[in-house]
């Protein structure tokens, strides 16, 4: 073979070459390219992902904030509506002092009132017409007795004097029949007693021989059977036995008062 044969075989050679070489190169770059991508592919997708977690957890505090925050202004009302029935509870307590005060410095005030009034209700008993003697004298022990207890409150032992003033009162404008004693031992007899009102206190025997009347004045008893068919037909109405209608008692006369004594006259000048 000659030269030149032998440079036209190099040159079909590489020419032959080339291409292959080319291609392998081609290959690996397009392979790089693709797996370059497929990473950056990848990473976007990490990028993503975390994109999408860091939006959640953003959602998630933004939600927990807004909670957060309605629970806050709601908890600033409920303490501001809190602030103010503290508020009043303060002015009730200084309110409630000022009348434990007040109610100190009433008993202090009311206890002699009541004291007395006891003992006014014990002399009314017992100038009294001599009626349900043992009832009312038992009611003033009582009241007498309740006002050194301890555990009554004042305002109890004040309403139980009120009450036992307004029975007395009620005394004055009834007309009451009850069975008792007269008399003191032989001469003790059971009779019916006629009350009417504190007008007149009258009596008659169960069987009807003796009617008498509470003489005021003389403090004793008297008999009168003048009396008799007047007790008899009280007697009846005060048990509702028959109508309602006018009696005759025994009432004791006005007193006229003392005339004032006369001025002294003066001395001339």
């Amino acid at each position: 073979m000659n030269i030149p044969s032998l440079r036209l075989a190099l040159v079909l050679a590489g020419a032959t070459l080339a291409p292959l070489a080319f291609g392998q190169a081609g290959t690996q770059t397009v392979q790089t390219t693709v797996g370059e991508q497929a990473t950056t592919n990848k990473a976007a997708a990490a990028s993503q992902t975390r994109i999408n977690s860091l939006d959640d957890q953003t959602q998630s505090m933004l939600n927990d904030y807004r909670a957060t925050t309605r629970e806050a202004e709601s908890l600033r009302r409920y303490n501001a509506q809190l602030e103010l029935q503290i508020q009043s509870q303060r002015e009730e307590l200084v309110s409630i002092q000022h009348q434990i005060e007040q109610i100190e410095r009433t008993n202090r005030e009311i206890y002699p009132l009541m004291q007395k009034m006891v003992a006014n209700l014990e002399q009314i008993v017992a100038v009294d017409l001599p009626f349900l003697q043992e009832e009312r004298a038992e009611r003033v022990n009582n009241l007498k007795q309740m006002m050194s207890r301890a555990d009554v409150t004042t305002a109890e032992k004040y309403r139980r004097i009120l009450e036992a003033f307004q029975v007395e009162m009620e005394y004055g404008r009834t007309l009451e029949p009850y069975e008792g004693t007269l008399g003191e031992g032989e001469d003790a007899r059971t009779v019916n007693f006629l009350r009417v009102g504190r007008v007149a206190l009258l009596y008659q025997t169960l069987d009807g021989d003796e009617t008498g009347y509470w003489d005021h004045e003389a403090k004793k008893w008297e008999e009168d059977s003048s009396y008799e068919d007047g007790v008899t037909h009280g007697l009846k109405v005060a048990r509702k036995q028959i109508a309602p209608d006018l009696l005759v008692v025994p009432v004791p006369a006005p007193k006229e008062s003392a005339p004032a004594e006369a001025a002294a006259p003066k001395e001339g000048n």
